[in-house]
C-alpha cells in the first residue's frame, strides 16, 4: 500500500502560477505516478504523468505549454502551473501506479491516490 501526501494548492489571479507536491510514502515499486483534475460536475481529467524510474513525463493537451511535471530525488512529484486560467479551477489528486502497463492518462489504472487538493483561479 502507498500513501500519497498532497501540498500546495489555493486561489490565485489568471495568468499566475502555483505547484503542487505530491509526496509518496514508498516509490520503489511504482511504475508511473499522474495528476488528474476534476471540476464540478465534470469527468476526472488527466493533468499529466511521468515513468517514475526514467523521469519521462507527459501533458494533457489543455495544459501543454503551461504544466510542466517534475520529481525531486526522493520520493516527491511536483505540478507546476503557469499561466493560469479560470477554466483550470478543479479539485487536482495526485495518484500512483505500480503496473507496468498503466495506460498513464487513464485514471482507472491507478490504485493509490492522495487526498485532493482545491486550485481556484479567478478571473
Amino acid at each position: 500500500q502507498v500513501q500519497l501526501v498532497q501540498s500546495g494548492g489555493g486561489l490565485v489571479q489568471a495568468g499566475g502560477s502555483l505547484r503542487l507536491s505530491c509526496t509518496a510514502s514508498d516509490t520503489f515499486s511504482i511504475y508511473y505516478m499522474g495528476w488528474f483534475r476534476q471540476a464540478p460536475g465534470k469527468e476526472r481529467e488527466f493533468v499529466g504523468a511521468i515513468r517514475w524510474s526514467y523521469g519521462r513525463t507527459y501533458v494533457g493537451d489543455s495544459v501543454k505549454g503551461r504544466f510542466t511535471i517534475a520529481k525531486d530525488t526522493e520520493n516527491t512529484m511536483y505540478l507546476q502551473m503557469n499561466s493560469l486560467k479560470p477554466e483550470d479551477t478543479a479539485v487536482y489528486f495526485c495518484a500512483a501506479s505500480p503496473i507496468w502497463e498503466t495506460s498513464f492518462s487513464n485514471a482507472a489504472d491507478y490504485p493509490y491516490w492522495g487526498q485532493g487538493t482545491q486550485v481556484t483561479i479567478s478571473s
